[in-house]
């Protein structure tokens, strides 16, 4: 697994995307003092749940290989000169 140059911030964008698509589904309802690794969680089941993105073999997942997951997802849906990509 090869770490993105800015994961951290895509990670930050994946979040807020998935959960704007959670609840526009209307599968959920996030509150404020949901946690990072909650969050990811939630959003990554979710997404794999409907398809958006491909399971990890269940021995591979951890933490962090779900959040770098989700950054790639999120990395996907922006634009080629974005400066995140760069």
């Amino acid at each position: 697994m090869k770490k993105l140059k800015h994961e951290k911030e895509l990670l930050k964008g994946a979040i807020l995307a998935g959960m704007k698509y959670g609840e526009s589904r209307g599968v959920v309802e996030f509150e404020p003092t949901d946690s990072v690794a909650d969050r990811t969680l939630y959003l990554y089941r979710l997404l794999v749940h409907d398809k958006v993105i491909q399971p990890l073999p269940e021995t591979q997942i951890s933490q962090k290989s779900m959040a770098h997951k989700l950054a790639i997802w999120y990395s996907k849906s922006l634009p080629k000169d974005h400066p995140l990509l760069k």
